[in-house]
């Protein structure tokens, strides 16, 4: 499932707004719309975003983090390590053989260093 896809289902268990009834609405397909929550889709397209934050009725925070989820729910990614350096590439390699062994708890730990990293960036002094 994409954190897309989990916040989706969330909000809808929460409305009471089943699958089926916000596929119709969306002019999608059930199947479709699960595929799209469980990762087997690729990411939504900015018309179905609004689409299901106008059926979910969400405003402000919620929408804005939907938008946010599904830029980040792409299920295949690509890194382009070109250019770039060798422990870059390595790390990348590294993540992409062992993602599916990580736990909960350690891709947490991975999310936290990078939080960290882009916090630091952010507030270094710009040249």
């Amino acid at each position: 499932m994409t954190p897309f896809g989990r916040r989706v289902r969330e909000l809808r268990a929460a409305r009471g707004v089943t699958l089926a009834e916000m596929a119709e609405v969306l002019g999608v397909t059930p199947a479709y719309l699960s595929a799209l929550e469980h990762g087997k889709r690729g990411r939504p397209t900015f018309t179905l975003i609004q689409g299901v934050i106008h059926v979910l009725g969400v405003i402000w925070d919620e929408a804005d983090e939907l938008v946010r989820l599904a830029d980040l729910s792409h299920p295949r990614v690509t890194v382009d390590t070109a250019g770039l350096e060798p422990e870059a590439t390595l790390f990348a390699n590294r993540l992409a053989r062992e993602i599916a062994l990580l736990d909960r708890a350690e891709l947490q730990r991975l999310a936290t260093l990078l939080d960290e990293a882009q916090q630091r960036r952010a507030a270094a002094p710009q040249a």
